[in-house]
């Protein structure tokens, strides 16, 4: 199974000052940080897209290709690059290049996103909100397949026979995820297309989506795709810390957070209590010691069938040095048991 980290490249509030944290301070600590994944052998790193104050990065695409200039080994992913208020030729054209940057390390998570301020932003009507993504969707897979493009759709003008480039490394193909909320229409779609599948988890309990993720399963199958090309990914919040006091401190990193999304979308003020519900066994936040932390992903892991984790670590904007401490926990302390796990196994079986 392969092991990320996401980030959507918050910035804390300073009641001080009254204003967010500065944005280019922002961006080169994440450099720093995708450096020491790199460096601690993580597979994945995984950047958001946002057009708001209180996140620094609305295009991932420029901050993956500075991290590629800078890593040798680790995939570059969006995550997620909001497909309905994107042109999905010049999403292909900015990953193909990150691509040939890295050599082959570029990745696409598509979504329709769960902010809505793109759409405004860059011209969309909410009302296309579904359309929009089933046409850019089309249009970016056919773009991916083919050099030479002939597409029609409705809400954009018609491709024929038109070129795209420059092409991606592997023989012009990326690999494209597609990223859900939790609704089976999404999943299905992905199966359907024989798409890899990556399912956002931030509430609740996981098990509760064992249930989405075998209908994926089965209909995937279904479709006639090769179960050996199955990949199926979650999405979770995600800190680590060895130190008690860090994990209570964080606390409060997270609280603004969710207080300051909740308030726009009628949220009651997050607590303590579901804090701590969250980083039970049975719960959704993957925060805690690195063996809490590498114990429940292993157990999602047996649940779901994953291939990949991909932890979500920046919420509420630790400060730096927490930042790099829990990377450095993450990827040392996982590694190591599924190496010492793997010799195990050839060893005994």
């Amino acid at each position: 199974m392969e092991l990320g980290i996401g980030m959507f490249g918050d910035v804390s509030f300073d009641t001080k000052t009254g204003k967010y944290r500065d944005a280019s301070v922002k961006l080169n600590e994440i450099l720093d940080q995708v450096k020491l994944m790199d460096d601690v052998g993580l597979d994945v790193f995984a950047m958001g897209e946002h057009h708001r104050e209180d996140y620094a990065v609305s295009s991932p695409e420029i901050l993956l290709a500075a991290a590629a200039s800078i890593t040798k080994n680790i995939k570059l992913a969006s995550g997620v690059t909001v497909l309905s208020s994107s042109e999905p030729v010049k999403v292909y054209q900015n990953f193909s290049t990150i691509d040939l940057i890295s050599k082959g390390r570029a990745e696409i998570f598509v979504g329709r996103g769960s902010f809505i301020e793109s759409f405004p932003l860059f011209g969309y009507d909410l009302s296309d909100y579904n359309q929009l993504f089933e046409e850019k969707l089309d249009l970016l897979l056919k773009i991916n397949n083919e050099e030479n493009v002939s597409w029609s759709g409705i809400l954009r003008r018609p491709m024929e026979n038109q070129t795209v480039y420059p092409r991606a490394y592997n023989e012009g193909k990326l690999p494209i995820w597609i990223a859900v909320g939790g609704t089976p229409e999404s999943v299905l779609r992905a199966a359907k297309l024989g798409l890899p599948l990556i399912v956002a988890i931030i509430g609740g309990m996981p098990r509760q989506f064992k249930n989405l993720i075998d209908f994926y399963k089965q209909e995937y199958l279904r479709a006639g795709h090769d179960e050996s090309k199955m990949q199926i990914a979650i999405h979770s919040h995600t800190f680590v810390s060895d130190d008690q006091n860090v994990i209570d401190q964080y606390f409060f990193n997270y609280k603004s957070q969710m207080d300051r999304i909740g308030r726009t979308r009628g949220w009651a003020p997050y607590t303590k209590e579901q804090y701590e519900g969250g980083r039970s066994k049975e719960g959704a936040l993957f925060i805690g010691t690195a063996n809490e932390v590498a114990d429940k992903i292993n157990e999602m892991k047996e649940l779901f069938g994953l291939t990949r984790f991909i932890g979500h670590m920046d919420v509420g904007d630790p400060a730096h040095d927490v930042m790099m401490k829990s990377i450095q926990l993450f990827g040392d302390h996982y590694i190591i048991r599924r190496i010492l796990k793997s010799v195990f196994q050839e060893v005994f079986y």
